[in-house]
């Protein structure tokens, strides 16, 4: 069982920058390949980010690519979201989540095992 928990959303303006963690429990972190999602009202969750279990892949939405940056701690059990040129339509409520298969990249939500409550970030124009 892994527990995750998003923190670092906020209210920025449009062209700033916030950086999130996933603070993940247990002592298995390093086996679980994370990813991050996002969802704005009335829309699908949406994929945002992923990163394999050693951070030797990475792999990122056309939307954000150059924009925003995965990494991962190992040791800190935690996993960031770097968020850079940020725009009105990043709004949304940022989930991370793990997913067992590791060594894998995974775009779709039905991949990831556990999932974090959220946090909101709101781009003002």
């Amino acid at each position: 069982q892994v527990q995750l928990v998003e923190s670092g959303g906020g209210l920025v303006q449009a062209g700033g920058s916030l950086r999130l963690s996933c603070a993940a429990s247990g002592r298995t972190f390093s086996s679980y390949g994370m990813g991050w999602f996002r969802q704005a009202p009335g829309k699908e969750r949406e994929f945002i980010a992923a990163i394999s279990s050693s951070a030797g892949s990475t792999y990122y939405a056309d939307s954000v690519k150059g924009r925003f940056t995965i990494s991962r701690d190992n040791a800190k059990n935690t996993v960031y979201l770097q968020m850079n040129s940020l725009k009105p339509e990043d709004t949304a409520i940022y989930y991370c989540a793990a997913t067992r298969a590791g060594s894998y990249i995974y775009m779709a939500p039905n991949n990831y095992n556990y999932w974090g409550q959220g946090t909101q970030v709101t781009v003002s124009a």
